[in-house]
């Protein structure tokens, strides 16, 4: 149990990266909305999205490298692709993260700050942290509020199973493939379930620096070992909130809103409905901390994988840069810039910031998926770690169901 605890750590924050705005937000709403209907999407997406997730920390200790690394194997223009898509992508997705953030902190301290000034703090909070406290302290602190979480809400899980809620028939909506709006739900219900694909590259970068914090490699079966605790964990969480969202709320007539601090009360009341107004604290904390970890844990990530890939891109540039740090403080100056630029100028609603994310996310999934698969397919990959038949055969079914959920999507919005 000692050795289990102490290699412990980047599979946690995958699912710190994870349990955020897929399981908060998007996966409550599934089950408002649509009651147990997409249980088997949230099924397919984690069965399918597995393999390339594991890639990431199987590449990472068997090679020693990230997988940024692996795609310079194939091609600068590969790494070309994931940096271009990465810092294109990188501030929506930190702004949506930080807007759910801050709706929760605002509703449960009570405070009435303006929008953009909050998330400008939370932001500023979250790079102070990893410059004072870097990885050692993220992996710490991410065990804690993880746990915390996940007791919460199975034992609301099972408290809501009793509770006798006042339905409305006109509000026992079902999902259908011919309403373009639940089509385009479902879509962005994906493109977070459990996460982004771009996380597998994330996770071989902790990996790689959880092996430095030890001081030796892990063996193979511990670092998938570690990274199928976070995955399955993440994936029953998911189930978690989506059956609240269910049981809860659905046929009740009342809709989550697309107002950050009204959505936060919503989320937390069906805590207490469920076990009661003692809970208040516990919930509202655990949620709260969920949030700030996931944006801290996401604003850790972009410079770790951008770093490598300006490597790749500008070789004879980065041999001139003396003091490698300062590219990482450029990274997260940038990146905080850029969100809060976001969440000044182009947030309607926190809703509608999600969709957005998630559906990029959703988009690009092809993509990110075969390059993973090439890489730990490809001949420089050791034979150790090549991965078996059954996760070839997998690989393949996830990136089929990616595309044609894509080309679904384009019907639709055309």
């Amino acid at each position: 149990m000692k050795k289990f605890l102490k290699i412990l750590g980047p599979g946690l924050l995958y699912a710190g990266a994870a349990v955020g705005v897929s399981h908060l937000v998007q996966s409550t709403k599934a089950g408002a909305m649509f009651n147990f209907d997409l249980v088997w999407v949230l099924i397919i997406a984690n069965l399918l999205k597995y393999p390339f997730f594991e890639f990431g920390p199987r590449y990472a200790v068997t090679t020693g490298n990230s997988l940024v690394d692996g795609y310079s194997k194939v091609g600068k223009w590969a790494v070309s692709l994931y940096a271009v898509v990465t810092f294109f992508s990188m501030f929506i997705f930190q702004a949506a993260i930080t807007v759910v953030t801050v709706g929760l902190i605002s509703y449960v301290f009570n405070i009435s700050i303006n929008l953009v000034a909050m998330s400008s703090v939370v932001l500023v909070c979250a790079f102070v942290i990893l410059i004072v406290g870097k990885y050692s302290l993220l992996d710490k602190v991410i065990k804690f509020i993880i746990v915390l979480l996940a007791l919460s809400t199975i034992v609301a899980v099972f408290a809501a199973m009793g509770i006798n809620k006042v339905v409305s028939p006109d509000s026992l909506t079902k999902f259908t493939w011919s309403r373009s709006a639940d089509v385009l739900f479902m879509i962005a219900f994906v493109g977070w379930m459990p996460a982004p694909i771009d996380v597998s590259v994330w996770s071989s970068v902790w990996n790689l620096a959880k092996t430095k914090q030890l001081g030796y490699s892990l063996k193979l079966k511990d670092a998938l070992m570690d990274f199928k605790v976070g995955y399955i964990g993440t994936a029953f969480l998911a189930l978690g909130f989506l059956s609240m969202g269910a049981l809860v709320m659905y046929g009740t007539g009342e809709n989550f809103s697309n107002s950050g601090i009204r959505f936060s009360e919503q989320l937390i009341n069906m805590y207490t409905v469920s076990l009661g107004d003692w809970a208040y604290w516990i919930v509202s904390i655990a949620a709260t901390a969920t949030m700030i970890s996931t944006t801290i844990t996401v604003m850790d990530a972009y410079p770790r994988v951008l770093n490598p890939a300006l490597r790749y891109i500008f070789p004879s540039m980065w041999i001139k840069i003396k003091n490698k740090r300062n590219i990482t403080l450029f990274w997260l100056l940038i990146l905080i810039a850029g969100s809060i630029l976001i969440i000044a100028f182009a947030v309607s609603s926190m809703g509608a910031m999600v969709n957005i994310a998630t559906t990029i996310s959703f988009l690009v999934a092809p993509v990110l998926a075969w390059l993973n698969y090439r890489v730990v397919t490809d001949k420089h990959m050791p034979k150790e770690g090549v991965p078996g038949l059954f996760l070839r055969v997998l690989s393949w079914l996830g990136i089929i169901f990616f595309v044609v959920f894509s080309f679904i999507y384009i019907y639709w919005i055309i």
